[in-house]
């Protein structure tokens, strides 16, 4: 409300001034909330209440049981008094095509029936003699109370105890009479009562209730045990219509297509054998939905396919049990533990089941493959630090990563070459190329002779592969065509290498066919995969055989699996019937790698680890033939020459006995024959060089 207030001069009393007032009024009071609308909130409020749902969910549950236990116990019963189990027991067996077994329920149910004739057709003369027995029993009572009374009264003289037993019968009937009067009455109350608990036990026991009226934990599955029941009806959901209609001809039968159910590990293991016109690879392709029937995560089910026909190997895991981590490797824990290339296995982890995983290496070429920061790395390590507590193999390490993986190496391994650069594949296909040498140089050594083992390992191999440099020759070191120098040192290898104990261990990352060609993946005898992106690429890592088999790298969860490996080899303890296997491996820390590596160096003599070095510096011949020495008292000379190479192919690469004599000649380190091979002496060299550094002091100072 708006008012104009007119102020008058005091003097003339005119208008001086105007003032505009505005009033504004003051709302009115909220109209009170009727009563009936604050019940309607407060009631509405109440039921939709956690508490509320809680309590009308268990009243239902329990309520249900019992219609659910009635079901039950009316089946049961029918199962009993008619041959229903012998006809669904018949239909399974026709069902999965087994004829021999669905005569034979046929015969069972055919003999319960004439049985059940039998006592049908004695029913109707069994009035008959039950009247004949009682009244055979009752003359025969009576008549012996009657004797007994007689001898009685003869003993006692007194008539009247000839009545004495017949009497106490009578009053024996009249007692139990009035304890039926006293106990019928309560029986009828409390009977039904009885009857309902009874309901309930077996509803409750079955969970014989809906889904949305059951506890949580039972809706989601957690900690339920896997039973006959629970895996029959997650394949009869799996989508697949003739094995569900196969299922709903079997009834409650259909548990007969399972074999037993086995405690493997941390889960269970079933083989399911399928009714006809069902294939092994349907349940395969539907292996996330089967994990979810059987409340599990899709990692949490393994589908292989073993030997038996139409018939799938189930193994599915405790809920959580695969995100806990496996125990230290023995590698670790066992300070004693040695090697034997020839016939010992590497401790690499454990299986599914939790046994040992343990892995032959003998003669055996590897790969490993997966996607980046898996634990590749870590897998590929704890293998070559086993091995290397046997004193009689000897590696060529190429790191084409170069983060220091393998730094523990250094001082163990002949060759150690560290670096993702163009310049270090160089090098790295240079060592190849020397085992190919080496290779060749034992394929002709007289028959039988024995040769130690030489593994060369390539870690990030694929670096190799993908590298665009060409040499002098114009050949590519990279690549994968037959003038690629890399790939061409791997496949001879391959080819020939484990027949002289030269062995290619190759780890790579997310294989392709640019990356890890066909033939080298291919001629790895034992070939492992990490989580991959994709079944193509699982396909790469394994062979066809493999993944046709059940093997699914492609299915575990990168980051989450890591070290978790997917295994084909014969080397490996593989299930019957299988065609791969899947290992969790022990997790060996860069600091406990260390203390391995110095445990495998101190069974050694000392070894001279001979790194990348720059091209194109001056050399100094002899002393770089002290330093390939080493530790060695003394070498062969063609050992030296090839250390030499490794050292520097552009300095030493092309030498010979000859260049060797030359540098030596005069200087006192002269080769000689020791047990009749022409071996340098370590001694003789640093002599020769001390002596040459003296005398250089010498001229200088005159």
């Amino acid at each position: 409300m708006t008012e104009n207030v007119v102020h008058l001069h005091k003097d003339t009393n005119e208008p001086a001034t105007v003032t505009t007032l505005t009033v504004v009024p003051e709302p009115a009071p909220p109209a009170p909330v009727p009563l009936w609308v604050r019940s309607g909130r407060a009631v509405k409020t109440a039921v939709t209440h956690d508490h509320t749902k809680t309590t009308a969910r268990a009243a239902a549950r329990h309520s249900l049981y019992v219609v659910g236990g009635a079901k039950i116990v009316g089946r049961r019963a029918w199962d009993g008094r008619t041959a229903a189990r012998y006809e669904r027991y018949m239909r399974t067996a026709e069902a999965a095509g087994n004829m021999e077994l669905a005569a034979e329920w046929e015969e069972r149910g055919q003999r319960y029936r004439d049985a059940r004739h039998r006592r049908r057709m004695d029913l109707l003369t069994s009035p008959i003699d039950a009247a004949k027995g009682i009244a055979a029993g009752t003359g025969m009572g009576i008549g012996g109370l009657v004797a007994l009374g007689i001898v009685m009264a003869i003993a006692t003289k007194d008539v009247s105890d000839v009545v004495t037993p017949l009497m106490a019968a009578v009053d024996f009937i009249n007692l139990l009479i009035w304890i039926v009067q006293v106990v019928w009455g309560p029986a009828i109350t409390i009977g039904p009562f009885l009857a309902l608990l009874a309901l309930w036990a077996v509803g409750s026991k079955q969970h014989a209730a809906p889904a949305w009226a059951l506890p949580a934990n039972v809706r989601n599955g957690e900690g339920e045990p896997i039973t006959p029941s629970i895996v029959v009806k997650a394949l009869r959901d799996l989508g697949v219509a003739p094995l569900r209609g196969a299922i709903k001809e079997m009834g409650d039968a259909g548990a007969s297509m399972l074999g037993p159910i086995r405690i493997a590990g941390c889960g269970v293991e079933v083989d399911v054998t399928l009714p006809s016109g069902v294939s092994t690879n349907e349940i395969q392709k539907r292996r996330r939905k089967l994990a979810e029937n059987l409340s599990r995560h899709e990692h949490e089910v393994f589908i292989v396919i073993p030997t038996a026909a139409r018939t799938v190997r189930l193994w599915i895991a405790d809920s959580g049990a695969l995100d806990q981590p496996i125990g230290p490797s023995p590698l670790v824990t066992d300070q004693t533990m040695t090697a034997d290339y020839t016939k010992g296995r590497a401790p690499w982890g454990q299986d599914l089941r939790g046994d040992a995983a343990a892995l032959s290496v003998y003669q055996r070429h590897l790969l490993i493959t997966g996607l980046s920061n898996q634990g590749k790395t870590a897998a590929l390590r704890s293998l070559v630090l086993w091995l290397a507590l046997d004193r009689s193999v000897e590696f060529w390490m190429g790191d084409l990563k170069g983060a220091g993986d393998w730094a523990m190496c250094n001082g163990l391994a002949a060759r150690l070459i560290q670096g993702p650069t163009d310049d270090h594949v160089i090098q790295v296909t240079e060592m190849l190329e020397d085992a190919v040498e080496e290779m060749n140089r034992r394929l002709q050594a007289p028959p039988g002779t024995q040769f130690p083992a030489l593994i060369v390992i390539v870690d990030e191999a694929q670096v190799a592969f993908m590298c665009p440099v060409k040499g002098e020759d114009k050949r590519p070191y990279g690549g994968s065509s037959s003038t690629s120098r890399y790939f061409m040192a791997a496949r001879k290898i391959h080819n020939q290498g484990r027949a002289v104990n030269v062995l290619l261990w190759q780890g790579t990352q997310d294989p392709t066919d640019q990356n890890l060609p066909k033939l080298v993946r291919e001629g790895a005898h034992t070939r492992a995969s990490l989580a991959l992106g994709s079944e193509s690429q699982a396909r790469m890592a394994l062979g066809d055989k493999a993944v046709d088999g059940g093997a699914a790298p492609n299915l575990l969860r990168p980051g989450l699996d890591k070290g978790t490996l997917v295994v084909a080899s014969d080397g490996i303890e593989i299930p019957k019937g299988q065609s791969s296997i899947t290992v969790r491996t022990h997790y060996i820390s860069t600091e406990e790698a260390t203390a391995i590596a110095d445990r495998a160096k101190a069974l050694r003599d000392g070894v001279t680890t001979l790194t990348l070095i720059e091209r194109g510096e001056d050399r100094d011949p002899l002393a770089d033939i002290a330093s390939v020495l080493g530790d060695k008292p003394r070498l062969k000379t063609q050992d030296v020459l090839k250390r030499l190479a490794a050292l520097s192919e552009d300095a030493y690469g092309k030498w010979s006995f000859t260049d060797l004599t030359r540098v030596l000649d005069g200087t006192g380190a002269e080769a000689y024959k020791s047990d009749g091979r022409m071996v340098v002496g370590r001694d003789r060299v640093a002599r020769a060089l001390a002596n040459r550094d003296a005398d250089g002091s010498a001229s200088a100072s005159e």
